[in-house]
Formats: C-alpha cells, sequence, structure tokens
C-alpha cells in the first residue's frame, strides 16, 4: 500500500469527491482524519471507511472559523500522530446570476471555498511531517473558464488557484508542495445535481464533453494519490484540469431553467 503509516487530512470529506479521495487514500493505508460542518456526517463517512477496513477519524468545524478549524487540526494531529496530507475540499455553490445574488450569498461561496482553504493550510502548516508533506486543493475549472450563474464559484476558484501557487513558493524550502486538481462535471455529486437538475440538462451537459461522460468520483481521487505520491515528488505549484477535455471546447455551459433573477442568500 503506497500510503502506509502516513495520515491525511481532508476537509469537505464527509461526501462527494472529498470522500472518495479519503475512502482511497485510506485504502492506499493512510489514516484519515475527516473534517467538516456536520458530525453525522462526517461519523456516517468515516463508518464507510471502515467497513472497508480502512481507519478514519472524525473532527467537525467550520473551515470559515479559523480557531475552530485550528482546533480540530490539532486533534487530528494528535490523535494520528502526524499530518503527510492535506486535501482542502470544502466547498460551497449554488447556480444565480449575480444581479439575483445577494452580497451575503456571494461571500458565503468566496469565504468556504477561498478563505477555506487559505484556514486549512494555514493551520495545518505547524503539524505537517516536513519535507514530503503533499497540500491537495480542490479547485474547478470554474477558476478559468467563466460560467454563467457562476459567478461567485468562478471568483473564489481563481483565488484558490492563485492561493495554491502562492504557497508553493512560499512553502518549498520547506519541503511542503502545493497543488490543486480542477475537476469539471463529476458524476453523483451534489454540485452537479444543482447544475444539472434534469436527465435533458444532462445529456446536452454531456455532449459537450469531448470524451462524452461526466468524471467519476474516482477518477479524481487517482489524480489526488498522484500529487500525494512519491511519483509527484517534483512536482509543485500546478493545477492538474481533470474534466475529460471539456475546457477545450467552445461549446457553452448549458444554463439550468428557472428564474433567472431568483435572490439568493
Amino acid at each position: 500500500m503506497k500510503m502506509k503509516g502516513k495520515s491525511a487530512l481532508i476537509t469537505g470529506g464527509g461526501s462527494g469527491i472529498n470522500l472518495a479521495i479519503a475512502k482511497r487514500f485510506a485504502s492506499e493505508g493512510a489514516r484519515v482524519a475527516l473534517v467538516g460542518r456536520t458530525l453525522e456526517k462526517l461519523e456516517r463517512a468515516a463508518a464507510e471507511i471502515r467497513e472497508l477496513g480502512g481507519s478514519a477519524t472524525v473532527h467537525p468545524a467550520d473551515v470559515r472559523d479559523y480557531e475552530a478549524l485550528a482546533g480540530a487540526i490539532a486533534s487530528a494531529a494528535e490523535e494520528n500522530g502526524r499530518i503527510d496530507f492535506v486535501v482542502c475540499g470544502a466547498a460551497g455553490n449554488f447556480p444565480a446570476p449575480a444581479l439575483g445574488m445577494s452580497a451575503n450569498g456571494f461571500r458565503a461561496v468566496i469565504d468556504i471555498d477561498l478563505l477555506g482553504t487559505f484556514n486549512t493550510c494555514r493551520a495545518a502548516f505547524e503539524h505537517l511531517n516536513r519535507p514530503g508533506a503533499s497540500i491537495i486543493n480542490i479547485s474547478a475549472t470554474h477558476a478559468f473558464r467563466p460560467i454563467a450563474l457562476q459567478a461567485h464559484v468562478c471568483a473564489a476558484k481563481a483565488g484558490v488557484d492563485m492561493l495554491t501557487k502562492c504557497l508553493a513558493l512560499e512553502w518549498a524550502e520547506q519541503g511542503v508542495r502545493v497543488n490543486s486538481i480542477a475537476p469539471g462535471a463529476v458524476d453523483d455529486t451534489e454540485g452537479m445535481r444543482r447544475l444539472a437538475p434534469t436527465p435533458e440538462l444532462k445529456a446536452r451537459f454531456e455532449k459537450s464533453i469531448p470524451l462524452q461522460r461526466f468524471a467519476r468520483k474516482d477518477e479524481i481521487a487517482d489524480v489526488a494519490v498522484f500529487l500525494a505520491g512519491e511519483e509527484s515528488k517534483y512536482i509543485t505549484g500546478i493545477v492538474v484540469v481533470c474534466d475529460g477535455g471539456r475546457s477545450l471546447s467552445p461549446v457553452s455551459l448549458p444554463l439550468p431553467t428557472g428564474t433567472l433573477m431568483e435572490k439568493k442568500d
């Protein structure tokens, strides 16, 4: 097992892509610490990992609350002995036009995605097993491809990618690598259920992808394992795009139907 004896901390680890990454890390022998806002969700995720023979602990905290998050990370480091890998995966999303979105709605996504990523990296740094530690930030193709109804997410993810590069420069001397994964459309996730809520819209979306399908969550986990492992020990400050070629296509993203001016808070 590639990660035997290692420890990983994953924010947003209770569901979706991040849970898939947690399961994969655990299957490779890592002790996994799950961080998220909802204790019940984290406990269900940890139980799934343990049923598969892995090791998982839960540490509830909101990534927007630095003090609470720092305490959860310190608890995870104490319980698991150290932190070798960090996956910053906590994220928020809802479709809304800029004119139908409140300042609070915009700020909520910025705070979860961008501030939450900074808070996690900053709080985890002192506990990292340096050198050799790997931080992986979960971004999105929104960071470099404008998408209607997603101004808040595009702005947040662009910030995540630039933060990744800045931290890669600052922390390289200490032996800490920092990279991003930018998934495109990933099947069976809350984000895609919101952006493609009907079978018809999902089919249109899939046709706009050169590989003609959504990614599977385990395919994003494959990339995370690579970026955490020895095979990528000379790679830092990059954004790995995993979108089936979608960002190469000039075809516009199909828009969800609904009231374009509905206010989102």
